[in-house]
């Protein structure tokens, strides 16, 4: 099926405002706290990298603080912001010769002073001298440079190296967290950008829905989302690994792994679990659809399934500015064990069950996180917030209050793991709650995601996803009904 999206011309004004938004941001920061409004905020971007050791180059994609600011899509690159007069630097890598033999036309310093909107380019054997001659300041020029932890990953940014660094004073500690709050709350071009992958990658699920059949490959279906986002979205780049998982596969949240390639034949009678997203111009998506395989919903599968959904839309229909993340989880948790218990899969009161938290039991991850440059942005830590200890809770990638302007996932999930419900049922806390009987009629079940990407507005939020959610919706779609794609707001 064809597109009626198109890609959309970028507008480096995005990068422009971003760098805007960060210097009002330190310059506020430094005026609270007595500091001079001088030095230079210091990035310095992705490099190449090759396989191991050969001379094979990696899909180069560049490094997302470094894109935040700048837009630059090459390699080997540094920035630099004036904190006293909104300057803005590129630092270009000398290029060989060869290189325009091998990989292009060699561009001018002036192509990316005008294709990126700065106020000066140089090479980038040239930083010292260049930000040296650009101070005005007395003493040794101040860089802040960006060092400080990503609470997702547990791994720290790199600070920017070059030669002569030591001929300035280096400043590591104000610049993450400022920056990344920045990152936190979108602006209107960010927005349009995260809109339109959710788009066409919409757009994709829908596809992978209408084609999907028994005895086909999981891999199959990956391959039609990332050529329909590719060939239509021009979308070179995924937000993350997809997520094709059929049958017990599902139940492994994070299949599709080198070890877990997306291999497995569908089977009729199997649910489909496909966790998968498109990137345009650094900006991503994260989306999840569940659904049968032979697209007609079991009475057990229709269980599950709109347990997730309740949980989803009620999520959605609470979000505001204001209100609580581990509030929102909560909630979700409370949903799909109320579910359960209709269906006869759990026993007891759900109020003791949320007390035991059996709820981590069937939904081990968090609720969802902040989306943008990275599938899992960061800020959710930002402001020294602890994480939560308790079963679940502690896999919440944020516990902050939602704001006007960020963009969290929401993506309730239920799902029958060996390795969480064997010890639930050997454990006297929990045992009392599950109908072994019922439970292993849902053995080789797997599980149910649902996954949108909504926009905190002033008002409550907007779903940004454009995917049938309903089961008579799936069903359609699945048969070749038209699916219109309309906004949904809440």
């Amino acid at each position: 099926m064809a597109s009626s999206l198109r890609p959309p011309k970028v507008s480096m004004e995005l990068h422009v405002k971003n760098r805007e938004k960060l210097i009002a941001s330190l310059r506020q920061h430094l005026s609270d706290s007595s500091n001079p409004l001088h030095g230079f905020v210091l990035l310095q971007g992705g490099e190449e990298q090759t396989r191991y050791d050969t001379d094979h180059l990696d899909l180069f994609r560049q490094e997302s603080y470094f894109a935040y600011l700048f837009g630059v899509k090459e390699p080997g690159f540094y920035g630099a912001i004036d904190v006293a007069t909104g300057d803005s630097f590129l630092f270009a890598p000398r290029l060989p010769s060869e290189y325009a033999v091998w990989l292009g036309e060699i561009k001018q310093l002036s192509y990316f002073k005008e294709h990126y909107m700065v106020s000066t380019t140089s090479f980038s054997d040239e930083i010292g001298s260049v930000l040296q001659q650009h101070y005005q300041g007395a003493g040794k020029p101040l860089l802040f440079l960006l060092h400080g932890l990503n609470t997702d990953s547990n791994n720290f940014s790199k600070p920017a190296e070059f030669q002569g660094i030591d001929k300035f004073d280096k400043d590591l500690a104000t610049l993450h967290p400022i920056l990344t709050e920045c990152r936190v709350i979108k602006s209107k071009l960010e927005i349009e950008l995260i809109q339109y992958a959710n788009d066409i990658s919409s757009e994709a699920h829908i596809e992978v829905m209408r084609k999907t059949k028994v005895g086909m490959k999981e891999y199959q279906l990956e391959s039609i989302f990332l050529h329909h986002t590719y060939m239509y979205g021009g979308c070179r780049h995924c937000s993350y690994t997809c997520i094709c998982a059929t049958g017990e596969n599902s139940a492994v949240l994070h299949y599709g792994h080198a070890a877990a390639p997306n291999d497995k034949t569908l089977e009729d009678g199997d649910m489909a679990l496909f966790d998968m997203g498109a990137e345009y111009h650094f900006y991503g998506s994260d989306i999840t659809c569940s659904f049968p395989i032979n697209g007609k919903f079991t009475s057990d599968q229709s269980l599950i399934y709109n347990a997730v959904l309740d949980a989803h839309n009620a999520v959605i229909s609470s979000m505001k500015p204001g209100v609580n993340w581990v509030d929102m989880h909560i909630l979700a948790e409370k949903i799909i064990l109320e579910s359960l218990k209709r269906g006869n899969i759990l026993l007891g009161d759900v109020e003791d069950m949320m007390a035991a938290r059996l709820g981590a039991v069937f939904m081990p991850h968090g609720l969802g996180h902040f989306l943008g440059l990275d599938t899992h942005d960061p800020g959710g830590y930002l402001k020294s917030l602890e994480r939560r200890k308790e079963p679940g809770l502690k896999s919440l990638r944020t516990t902050r209050d939602l704001r006007e302007g960020m963009v969290i996932t929401v993506e309730p999930g239920c799902y029958f793991i060996d390795a969480l419900l064997l010890p639930a049922m050997n454990s006297p806390k929990t045992s009392k709650f599950l109908n072994q009987e019922v439970i292993n009629r849902y053995k080789d079940f797997g599980g149910v995601r649902i996954e949108s990407d909504v926009l905190v507005t002033a008002a409550g939020c907007y779903n940004m996803t454009k995917c049938p959610r309903e089961i008579g919706e799936i069903e359609g779609v699945m048969a070749g009904a038209p699916w219109p794609a309309k906004n949904i707001s809440c």
